[in-house]
């Protein structure tokens, strides 16, 4: 039962990805719709303010809208548009010279076993002195739930890059906890 209605849901979404890529306005909304909610939640991680992650949803949806015919693969297309948020956000970080910071109500859905702020805070800071790419594989695999092949499409590299890069972040994220005695 449930497989026949995934079975259903992707061949509508294959059938309104055709209409779209045809120029059909009301078929790219639809598709657009069910994602609406993941694409400000990465854009908010990112950008860090309810108004420039509107603006980078918007620009996304526009920017998928010209490059509709750029989508190989109608199951990806979540992927797709994930993948253009990132770029967009990280365009725009690089030309206000941003740096990515991890506030405390994102930390709190980190799962973060303890509810202790100082706890909390430092896992902020430590995170905060990652390299760029370190957090942001950080953030997609632990914050937004992807797999590493999902998180190394979406960053443009190699898989098994992706899980050094996570393995080495992890590592300085231990060490730092050590040397700052986190424990006592």
């Amino acid at each position: 039962m449930y497989r026949e209605e995934v079975k259903k849901g992707v061949i509508l979404i294959e059938k309104l990805i055709k209409k779209a890529k045809r120029g059909n306005q009301t078929a790219f909304i639809q598709c657009i719709e069910p994602y609406e909610a993941d694409l400000y939640r990465m854009a908010f991680v990112y950008m860090k303010n309810e108004h420039d992650a509107v603006d980078v949803v918007q620009e996304t949806i526009l920017k998928a809208y010209e490059k509709m015919n750029t989508l190989k693969e109608p199951a990806y297309f979540k992927t797709w548009l994930i993948k253009i948020v990132i770029n967009i956000c990280l365009s725009k970080l690089k030309r206000s010279e941003k740096v990515i910071h991890i506030d405390e109500k994102q930390l709190a859905s980190l799962d973060v076993a303890s509810t202790d702020i100082s706890l909390k805070l430092t896992l902020q800071n430590l995170i905060n002195e990652l390299s760029t790419e370190e957090k942001n594989v950080i953030l997609l695999h632990f914050y937004q739930g992807y797999t590493f092949k999902e998180t190394s499409e979406l960053l443009e590299m190699p898989l098994g890059t992706a899980k050094s890069v996570c393995y080495r972040a992890l590592k300085k994220l231990r060490i730092q906890i050590q040397e700052v005695d986190f424990y006592e």
